[in-house]
């Protein structure tokens, strides 16, 4: 069980860790045995509809009854991390858009690749396994609204990418999704998207678990000096705004 001692108060809190699917073997990789006293890792797909993200994220953490410092395995995710309340925790979030970021190592990472070619739509293992892509948007429109519509509708949202990219932190996960890619690839050929893989890197899980065994021997009192601009930091009490995911 991985607990914080706080110096001032000499209060114990124990570690709790919530996050999507997309990070569950990253997590179970790097984060030491018994570290967290709870985990918990919710579906893919609720990223799709990021109210329904925020419901859920904030009743999992209500149902968190010792004051404890958690740990979310989100971005911001469209908002859908806008308004969660820490209630009585301390909570700790990756300073990102969205799962890409972290997939990738560092934000400079995700940024370097949006200056270089801003038209780049990103495949991952979470978003193919939800079901998130222009393929099966597509589809879906189409049932919706019959395919002269959708066919509108897909090349108003499109037609200025460039890249198709998937990035993976496994590289057996290129052979599993190679045919499921293959198709949403030829789709958008439509736009003249051409397709890229990317490995990922571990950095940024690795940060976040360091910053965790750090503050095990510094405790809660010292987490707003030692966190980096890679992290977002929440008190007991607090709220999670959409300006807190500022890179300024």
């Amino acid at each position: 069980m991985g607990y914080f001692m706080s110096k001032s108060s000499q209060k114990i809190l124990p570690v709790v860790v919530i996050a999507c699917q997309v990070f569950e073997s990253l997590l179970q990789k790097f984060l030491p045995p018994n570290i967290a006293e709870q985990t918990t890792f919710l579906d893919y797909g609720l990223h799709v509809v990021p109210k329904k993200l925020t419901t859920e994220l904030q009743a999992v953490i209500d149902t968190v009854e010792t004051p404890s410092l958690i740990i979310l395995g989100y971005g911001l995710c469209g908002n859908g991390l806008k308004g969660i309340q820490a209630r009585q925790h301390t909570l700790i979030i990756p300073k990102t858009d969205d799962c890409i970021a972290i997939l990738l190592g560092s934000y400079a990472a995700y940024q370097e690749i949006f200056t270089t070619e801003p038209g780049t739509y990103y495949l991952t293992k979470g978003w193919l396994e939800a079901g998130s892509n222009p393929l099966a948007e597509y589809r879906g429109y189409v049932e919706k609204y019959g395919q002269s519509k959708a066919d509108m509708v897909m090349d108003m949202q499109y037609q200025h990418y460039t890249r198709l990219m998937f990035v993976a932190h496994d590289p057996a996960e290129f052979d599993y999704y190679r045919e499921q890619v293959a198709e949403i690839a030829q789709y958008c050929e439509r736009w003249g998207m051409r397709y890229e893989e990317r490995l990922g890197d571990d950095r940024y899980i690795q940060d976040l678990v360091d910053l965790v065994n750090l503050q095990q021997h510094q405790g809660t009192a010292a987490l707003p000096n030692l966190l980096t601009d890679k992290f977002v930091f929440v008190p007991p009490a607090g709220e999670i705004e959409q300006n807190m995911f500022l890179h300024v």
